[in-house]
Order: structure tokens, then C-alpha cells, then sequence
């Protein structure tokens, strides 16, 4: 009950947010754009005390999400503190890295991993990063001194969604892992677009704002729910 009540919540929260990132932008956006960050966190809460015999997966989930909060307000702060958007930057990475580092440490409480699945997952995370650093040029991007944080992150952005695809493989495709698969792609999905952002030419548009909000709390959302779906 309590979860449905916060989910629409934050729908309504990140609508509120999306428009005043487009239309007015600063500090209010970022205020709109924590409220929205707590509403997901909120629904990871109510999903782990609903599903208490998952605490530990949902511990793990929970915390990923804080730090997404956390880096959410350091990327904002880049767009508001232009003398320190490099140091602001750094912080955005390293806080969305630390949460995803904790969507495997989740993963890995409720897997029934064997070492061939660690080996795939891994591997096939190693093989994204790599692609997703030698693409630079031909998307038009530069990287520069953020290209060794670029890849670290990139291995463990698709380190989250490949444990959990595999998974779903070893377990019949079990509702829980389905759902994690699938937010660990849009939350893929969403920082594509984000880097193109970031590090490319002509691409911060409003379009792209709209849709890299969109897939990245849609992903945040479905991360929340893998709590509720786990069994």
C-alpha cells in the first residue's frame, strides 16, 4: 500500500522536477530534483519493509539508491558552480559508481551465482567499457582527463545490468532478475544519452534533458521495485 502511495508520489515529483529543469533551471530544479530522488528511495524503503525477508538485498538496493541521490545533487551543482564543474563532476561519478558497485553487492545476496555466471558477467561488463571508451571519437566526444572514470564507471553501469541478466538466465528468468535487467538497461540507456550530454557537442538539448530524466528515474524506480518482485 504504502509503496503504490510513494510510487505515485514520486511520478508526480519527477514531473514537477522535469519542468522546472526545462523552463526555470537552478536551484529550484535541484530541490525538485532531490524531492523526486527521496521519493524513490522511499518506495526502496517501504518495498524492503514489505519484503523483510530480502532485508540484506534491499539494504544494498536502498543504499545504491542514496548515493544516486548524492550524485544527482553533485551533478546538478556542475550546471550551478562553474568554476568547480570538474571537481563536481568527479563527485557524480564516484557517488553513481559506489551505487552501482552496491546494485551488485545486492545482486550477489540473493544470486545463485556459480563461477561460470561471475565469469560472463564480468566479461561481458569488460567488453561494454572497452567499446564504450574507444567510441569516443566516432560519436564526436572527448573525454579528455575524465576518459580513466569514463571506463571505470561504464564497467560497473554494465557490470549491475549483465550480473542481473545472466541471472535471470540461470534462474528460469525469475520475475525479480527480469525486473533488474531491465533497470540496469534504462539506467544504461540514460547515461548514453548523458554522456553524449556531457562530453559531446550540441547534444545538451531539452529533448535530451527530458529524456535522460525520464530513463534515469524510470530505471531508479525499477531498481526500487526489484525489492517488491524478490522471492
Amino acid at each position: 500500500m504504502y509503496y503504490w502511495i510513494l510510487l505515485v508520489i514520486g511520478v508526480l515529483a519527477t514531473a514537477v522536477f522535469l519542468t522546472l529543469r526545462v523552463k526555470r533551471g537552478g536551484i529550484a530544479a535541484l530541490y525538485a530534483k532531490a524531492v523526486a530522488s527521496l521519493c524513490f528511495i522511499a518506495t526502496a524503503v517501504a518495498a524492503t519493509n514489505h519484503n523483510r525477508s530480502f532485508l540484506g538485498f534491499g539494504s544494498f538496493v536502498t543504499f545504491g539508491l542514496i548515493c544516486g541521490l548524492l550524485g544527482d545533487v553533485w551533478l546538478d551543482l556542475k550546471w550551478i558552480y562553474l568554476q568547480d564543474k570538474d571537481s563536481y563532476l568527479y563527485s557524480g561519478f564516484i557517488f553513481f559508481l559506489i551505487g552501482h558497485i552496491s546494485f551488485v553487492a545486492a545482486e550477489y545476496t540473493a544470486s545463485p551465482y556459480t563461477k561460470g555466471s561471475i565469469i560472463v558477467s564480468v566479461l561481458a561488463a569488460l567488453v561494454f567499457a572497452v567499446i564504450a571508451v574507444n567510441l569516443e571519437k566516432p560519436l564526436k566526444m572527448h573525454y579528455g582527463k575524465f576518459k580513466w572514470i569514463v571506463f571505470l564507471y561504464s564497467f560497473m553501469l554494465a557490470l549491475t545490468m549483465t550480473t542481473a541478466m545472466v541471472t535471470a538466465y540461470i534462474t528460469g528468468f525469475q520475475k525479480m532478475w527480469v525486473v533488474m535487467s531491465i533497470g540496469g538497461l534504462v539506467f544504461l540507456l540514460s547515461d548514453l544519452v548523458l554522456s553524449g550530454m556531457y562530453f559531446g557537442e550540441g547534444k545538451n538539448t531539452k529533448f535530451n534533458i527530458i529524456l535522460n530524466h525520464t530513463l534515469y528515474y524510470a530505471a531508479q524506480f525499477t531498481m526500487a521495485a526489484t525489492i517488491l518482485c524478490a522471492k
